[in-house]
């Protein structure tokens, strides 16, 4: 790994424990993605990084005085805002952390200011109306589910940082629609507990997406303003897609079986659903790439909202 992709993936990092509140069940998730990452690309680093992070031998300032391209401090800024609110709207602990970050990267306030707004307003989206919403059958649920994958998917191809936000609130809703057709009424604590008991963790999707995108060339691409690099887009659509494929069809098992799961067999599930929605991939390819040509941010952040 540059010295560019260190500092953003460590100001990642930091934002994920930015509001010291992150549980054992989180810190095992991210320290799983760092290792993960780590065995797949041959860059130990990220272990390092990781540790560094964990044990406060790294700190903001540091990570934020070795990115002298104006992209890359603007990228690093976008991510850890995501980061901050990918289980809500970011708290005092992690708004207080982003002023920090801007203030060491030197960004506008205004600038800044609204990428936290933007990311607020996805993070604060209603899950529904809250009227009930019919059944739907095996089939249906099915295709319900295949089209959220290929749609979450196609904004990993999207340029903007904020675009990204958006696939995990698009998961809790896909949960909360695949809960109400088997008659349950839902709620987002609900929703998060069962993500996160599945073994999903929010925060570590998210360091994971950051970790994924910059070992797949996105730093390259930002300095040549020419959006993502072919490897980043690769790596993100194909994690996007399998995250929600697996996630929602687990979400049919639970429901569907009177939600008799236990944590054990939820995560052994999701893991095995998991592997094959990474097989099934590549066969919609295509379809993702046809459904990222007429997504742009802001039908993205229209699907959130409605």
């Amino acid at each position: 790994m540059d010295t560019a992709q260190q500092a953003i993936l460590t100001i990642s990092l930091l934002a994920a424990f930015a509001d010291g509140t992150t549980d054992d069940r989180e810190r095992q998730e991210i320290r799983r993605v760092a290792e993960s990452l780590a065995g797949e690309s041959g860059n130990a680093e990220l272990t390092t990084l990781y540790q560094d992070v964990l044990l406060k031998r790294t700190d903001l300032a540091k990570a934020a005085a070795a990115l002298t391209d104006p992209a890359h401090k603007q990228l690093a800024y976008e991510m850890a805002v995501c980061v901050c609110n990918a289980d809500g709207v970011a708290g005092p602990a992690e708004q207080q952390f982003l002023r920090e970050l801007r203030d060491a990267l030197k960004l506008d306030i205004g600038q800044a200011a609204q990428v936290v707004r933007d990311a607020d307003a996805v993070a604060a989206a209603p899950l529904a109306a809250g009227h009930a919403t019919s059944s739907m059958s095996d089939a249906e649920m099915d295709k319900y589910i295949l089209n959220h994958a290929i749609a979450n998917g196609a904004i990993e191809l999207l340029p903007q940082s904020l675009a990204t936000m958006a696939i995990i609130p698009l998961q809790m809703k896909l949960v909360y629609r695949i809960g109400q057709s088997y008659g349950y009424q839902m709620d987002q604590g609900h929703i998060k507990e069962f993500v996160a008991t599945a073994g999903v963790g929010l925060t570590s999707q998210y360091v994971e997406q950051v970790g994924r995108k910059l070992l797949g060339g996105l730093l390259g691409a930002v300095a040549g303003g020419l959006g993502r690099g072919l490897g980043s887009v690769a790596a993100g659509a194909a994690f996007s897609f399998a995250t929600t494929y697996a996630l929602g069809q687990l979400a049919k098992r639970y429901y569907a079986g009177g939600r008799q799961m236990n944590t054990t067999l939820l995560q052994q599930t999701y893991q095995s659903l998991l592997s094959q929605a990474k097989q099934l991939q590549g066969q919609y390819s295509g379809d993702i790439q046809q459904k990222a040509r007429s997504l742009d941010v802001t039908q993205v952040m229209n699907m959130v909202k409605s």
